[in-house]
């Protein structure tokens, strides 16, 4: 197996424009399509956050992969492993699974090669969206809803409304920015409620606690304390990559944001948001049979720690592991680091996604707001999704 070496974090990000598919298909050529260049080539980018980019050209003879060349501003030792590289990837079926892709480069490099800047994971999702089986940001026509004020329990609601619509189809791939109306704890998919919530704090403050579909830890928001937004795309996206590398690839936008007011963010293993001054924020996602996909995070604008204490249970293990001994240290808000106003700071993370993307404005439907009352009703607002996890 190789040796990867990643630099340290960075926001810039770049994707390649290339096609969507039906899958278990490879989609044929199209003059001027862009996913084939002269002589039946194709060409696939993929830049791994923090690092390097891997540009991958092919062609595709009889179902398989030929003529391929992978290329790059990467670093790579010795010069002849780009050499083992291509063969490795040379006649292997063009349907070939990302997992499988990675797996065959890494087989056929010697166990002294070095990859810096990139790794087999990267190549295996530049080959993907050379086939046009994986795609780009660039490939999407992106939405953008501003900050909206719904209940708790109609947020995490909406999350699943959304992502099943893009998955399906129905929806383009949206930004949605969350706005809190009531002070919330909302925990993880498989947490459970009394090992995470004091209940006569979480009563004594008026703190509604409801549970989301993303596993990850407790969030504990006040209105006007947090920054929260959902992205619903579809699994394209993220083909090829491990979940740990979707984190940053999926909030590189934001984290350039962050750079414009001051701020160089990163994420720490596997979904925590992290400055040198503390943790500002954490992210959660989760995978649909149709194909949506939602990534969602949380970061923290302002924060009365104290009661944060007398409502969420932190356990000793949890904080042992974090490196830190104390739950009130651990975070800086955004507020602290930065000096401007949330909605500042909101503008900002919009004008930069739209920039980067071509996002246009949006807003919640009729329908979708009568499908996340239903789920309320049905799932959400019930003790027993509540409480599925005692």
């Amino acid at each position: 197996m190789s040796r990867v070496h990643e630099p340290g974090p960075s926001a810039d990000q770049r994707s390649w424009t290339g096609g969507v598919h039906e899958a278990g298909s490879v989609p044929a050529a199209e003059e001027g399509s862009g996913l084939m260049a002269a002589a039946d080539r194709r060409h696939g980018e993929f830049k791994t956050p923090g690092g390097k980019l891997t540009a991958v050209d092919l062609s595709v003879h009889q179902g398989r992969l030929t003529d391929v060349s992978v290329n790059g501003d990467f670093f790579l030792e010795p010069d002849e492993a780009l050499l083992d590289i291509n063969a490795a990837l040379e006649g292997l079926p063009a349907d070939t699974a990302p997992g499988e892709l990675a797996a065959a480069v890494a087989a056929r490099l010697d166990p002294s090669a070095v990859l810096f800047g990139f790794s087999v994971e990267a190549i295996a999702t530049a080959v993907r969206r050379a086939l046009g089986f994986a795609t780009g940001f660039a490939d999407h026509a992106w939405e953008v809803i501003p900050p909206t004020p719904l209940s708790t329990e109609m947020h995490v609601a909406m999350d699943e409304v959304l992502t099943r619509d893009v998955g399906s189809g129905a929806r383009r791939p949206t930004l949605r920015f969350w706005e809190w109306e009531s002070p919330s704890v909302v925990i993880g998919s498989f947490q459970s409620v009394r090992n995470e919530v004091d209940p006569e704090g979480a009563a004594r403050h008026g703190v509604r606690v409801v549970r989301r579909i993303t596993g990850g830890g407790a969030m504990f928001m006040e209105h006007g304390n947090a920054i929260t937004y959902s992205l619903y795309l579809p699994q394209s996206l993220v083909d090829g990559m491990s979940f740990a590398d979707s984190y940053p690839f999926l909030d590189g936008w934001v984290m350039a944001a962050l750079e414009k007011l001051g701020i160089t963010a990163w994420y720490q293993p596997l979904n925590d948001i992290a400055t040198e001054l503390g943790k500002i924020g954490g992210a959660a996602q989760k995978r649909l049979a149709n194909g949506g996909m939602l990534h969602h995070v949380t970061m923290s604008y302002d924060i009365d720690a104290d009661k944060m204490l007398e409502v969420l249970r932190i356990g000793k293990e949890k904080m042992s592991d974090k490196g830190t001994r104390s739950a009130k240290k651990r975070v800086d808000p955004l507020r602290r680091q930065t000096g401007v106003s949330r909605e500042e700071i909101i503008a900002v993370m919009i004008s930069t996604f739209t920039e980067r993307y071509g996002a246009t404005g949006a807003g919640l439907s009729a329908e979708e707001l009568r499908r996340a009352e239903e789920l309320v009703e049905q799932k959400f607002g019930t003790e027993e999704w509540l409480y599925r996890v005692p």
